[in-house]
């Protein structure tokens, strides 16, 4: 049957047929490892209509493929450390172009139009039922991670002009940010209590928020340590700060189909205003009180 295919559809055929096999793989290991009883049934059904997506290759291209098993394994690796809702999603926008193929096929082969339809919107679809508990404490990173950002990002700017020595600037921040994770955990910890939900612990939710604000703490305050230059520390804590918003909000844009842009410049915005705004005060308490440490 590859006769109504020229060289370049072929290529684009065995392509599709190899994307098929491989997200056979990854959704049936996923099943396998799956306790929860509801999302090992969805695992299994979409496995079920991969599979059935590669045979219809089978058929057009007359040729056997095996899957991509480093590909497979660094989805399933992406699951087990970032959940579902970001592995999946990642996966199957990836794969945008499948569905103008489809559509190209319908004339060809009638069943190019069931699978197209699998493809753009029942797929997805499962995947938003899925049970992902990673996603459930993004609230509790967010709320560590934005905190000690703006907070972190505020000090440091501020103390800088009063301080004379980096390594002072990095003890002091590191200092208030080990203090401020404490205290931000209970505080989670306490409005996990008052606002329950059966699927959130209230200590995971603390420990996710306390965390996520220490490690945050500990990247900004590092240029500091490493670097003897106030400037050129400050620089590169913005450096740092900058690189935290764009990796989260990239995870967050995915996982739940927000805008990208919108929510980088918003914390960005955020984030870097109030350093600003730091700055000049600390830079008004040394000219006007004569503060130099």
């Amino acid at each position: 049957m590859t006769q109504e295919f020229g060289p370049a559809d072929l290529k684009k055929a065995l392509r599709q047929q190899q994307n098929e096999i491989n997200d056979f793989t990854i959704y049936s290991i996923l099943a396998a490892l799956q306790r929860e009883d509801k999302n090992k049934k969805i695992f299994e059904k979409i496995a079920r209509e991969e599979q059935q997506h590669y045979q219809f290759w089978v058929g057009i291209t007359q040729r056997q493929l095996a899957p991509q098993n480093w590909l497979v394994m660094w989805y399933v690796l992406l699951v087990k450390l970032l959940g579902t809702s970001f592995a999946l999603k990642s996966l199957e926008k990836k794969e945008c172009g499948a569905e103008a193929f489809y559509k190209e096929l319908f004339d060809l082969y009638p069943q190019a139009k069931a699978i197209y339809h699998q493809e753009v919107s029942h797929e997805l679809e499962l995947i938003d039922m899925l049970h992902d508990k990673k996603l459930l404490y993004t609230g509790a990173i967010v709320l560590g991670m934005n905190d000690a950002l703006v907070e972190l990002t505020g000090t440091l700017s501020g103390i800088a002009l009063a301080f004379d020595k980096t390594l002072v600037v990095g003890a002091t921040g590191l200092i208030m940010g080990i203090a401020a994770s404490l205290s931000m955990a209970g505080s989670a910890y306490l409005e996990s209590k008052e606002n329950p939900n059966p699927d959130i612990s209230a200590l995971s939710y603390s420990a996710y928020t306390g965390v996520s604000y220490i490690i945050t703490t500990a990247v900004l305050v590092l240029p500091f340590f490493v670097l003897h230059s106030m400037v050129a520390a400050l620089a590169l804590m913005f450096v740092f700060a900058l690189i935290a918003i764009v990796l989260y909000t990239f995870y967050i844009s995915v996982a739940k189909d927000l805008s990208f842009k919108g929510r980088v410049l918003e914390m960005s915005s955020i984030t870097f205003g109030v350093a600003i705004i730091s700055f000049f005060i600390g830079y008004a308490v040394k000219y006007f009180l004569g503060v130099e440490v």
